[in-house]
């Protein structure tokens, strides 16, 4: 029996992601209208909407429904955003940001991953978006800072370097902590130097490489 799609979005939508606090019609719209199941792999397809992490190969996993629609709400994204996502994965996340803000720059370490979401968002007709392929802890620099940073893995701790790609006013979403229970954390860049911090919910994802937490050594 095939599978209703648009009747499964919906449902994520209404029964998922909106009783979880997210209200924000621009963000529930997006989610409503970028095609999930297209940014899966086949075997994964029937499971799009499902309320949990997809395996997505190299160890990494798309977040589920519920936490992208919470961040997407916690960037409050502007038509003129600039906007770096650190940790491309399937590229679903980054098709909803292109659809919210100005311009999206969107950074993996794996080659596949970059040349899958390509493909995947040339299909669905998103075109202001730039892929690289780097490693973002240690090596990769940008040409310039950005409105908005979302990092789509987490972080140990955060690294210094992240925080001097913001521009003053720019907001910095991590993912940062110690795993099973890591925080979904919203810095603001203040000016001269300066954050606020705001912790908005739990989670856990894979870290990104090289961020990972020191190891304990046991005698």
């Amino acid at each position: 029996m095939a599978m209703n799609f648009e009747q499964a979005r919906v449902n994520m939508v209404e029964n998922q992601v909106r009783p979880w606090e997210v209200l924000d019609a621009r963000v529930l719209d997006v989610l409503g209208t970028v095609r999930r199941e297209d940014f899966v792999a086949p075997e994964h397809r029937k499971l799009a909407f499902a309320d949990l992490c997809l395996p997505l190969g190299h160890g990494e996993v798309m977040m589920k429904p519920v936490v992208e629609g919470r961040v997407l709400q916690a960037l409050e994204l502007t038509p003129n955003d600039q906007v770096l996502e650190i940790g491309t994965g399937s590229g679903f996340l980054t098709a909803c940001m292109a659809k919210l803000a100005a311009h999206v720059t969107s950074l993996d370490i794996h080659a596949d991953f970059v040349t899958a979401a390509g493909q995947r968002l040339a299909a669905a007709g998103v075109s202001n978006v730039k892929l690289e392929v780097g490693e973002a802890v240690n090596a990769w620099q940008p040409n310039g800072q950005f409105d908005v940073l979302v990092v789509t893995g987490a972080v140990y701790q955060i690294p210094q370097r992240f925080l001097g790609w913001l521009k003053p006013g720019g907001r910095l979403l991590v993912v940062r902590g110690e795993s099973p229970v890591q925080h979904v954390l919203l810095l603001t860049h203040e000016g001269n130097g300066r954050y606020r911090e705001e912790s908005l919910f739990e989670t856990d994802l894979p870290y990104l490489t090289h961020a990972e937490p020191p190891r304990r050594f046991v005698f």
